[in-house]
């Protein structure tokens, strides 16, 4: 009977590492792929260059599969080592998660302040040579957005030293469109337009952030599960 309860239990957390398995390399496929056609894309912070949309996808796409291959490993094997390594790792991270949404939401009036300081001085590397990601996302968000600068389009006045813009703020796109009269540039900041938007569209990201919470704990659940009956079955044995 126990046998065939750890039989069972093998199977299915092998089948979910797999999933896990795939899914990292579908983040860390996107990851690359980015890196390769969109450079440094969504690199917005001046004081972390390397924050990246393609590196953070890359790094969560191989941490990702590294568990998901010890988890299957451990599974296939009734390995009680690595299936405690995948619990403990698995923890770590859930507990890691946790932990920076508290601080998010505890701090977030501080982290608001320094991002905005952070955006602004990334702003000086508009345009200069190796800030291609950067200038990219600026343009992308302004355009998409409609907004310009951070807190307003005057930001950009301290950027270029003249009472000019970023063509991507002009509300109708046109060559050298930054020099020409205020009137003819987006009004919103950007930096208050994101963030109601990400407001606006909170459900899904609670969503988002539940099921993969649910998941991970579909995983610890798993892997303890398994490895109670892998020490049941050795006792037996």
């Amino acid at each position: 009977m126990a046998r065939g309860c750890l039989q069972g239990v093998k199977y299915l957390m092998f089948a979910f590492n797999l999933l896990f398995w795939l899914g990292g390399c579908g983040i860390l496929g996107v990851g690359i792929w980015l890196a390769a056609t969109q450079g440094n894309f969504a690199t917005l912070s001046s004081s972390f260059p390397s924050l990246s949309a393609a590196n953070l996808l890359i790094v969560t796409g191989t941490f990702v599969m590294a568990i998901g291959f010890v988890g299957c490993i451990g599974a296939i094997k009734e390995n009680k080592c690595l299936l405690l390594t995948f619990f403990v790792l698995l923890l770590l991270v859930f507990l890691l998660e946790a932990t920076v949404a508290i601080l998010f939401f505890a701090y977030s009036d501080k982290i608001d302040r320094h991002a905005q300081m952070d955006l602004k001085k990334g702003l000086h590397l508009y345009g200069t040579p190796g800030n291609v990601g950067l200038t990219n996302a600026w343009s992308i968000i302004q355009t998409d957005f409609r907004c310009c600068g951070v807190s307003n389009y005057t930001d950009w006045f301290e950027v270029y030293n003249a009472t000019r813009v970023p063509d991507s703020c002009c509300l109708e796109f046109s060559e050298s469109c930054g020099l020409h009269a205020p009137g003819t540039w987006w009004k919103a900041p950007c930096y208050e337009t994101v963030k109601m938007w990400l407001q606006e569209n909170l459900l899904a990201v609670g969503i988002f952030g539940l099921c993969t919470a649910l998941v991970q704990i579909l995983g610890l659940t798993f892997a303890m599960t398994m490895y109670c009956q892998v020490v049941k079955a050795d006792t037996y044995a």
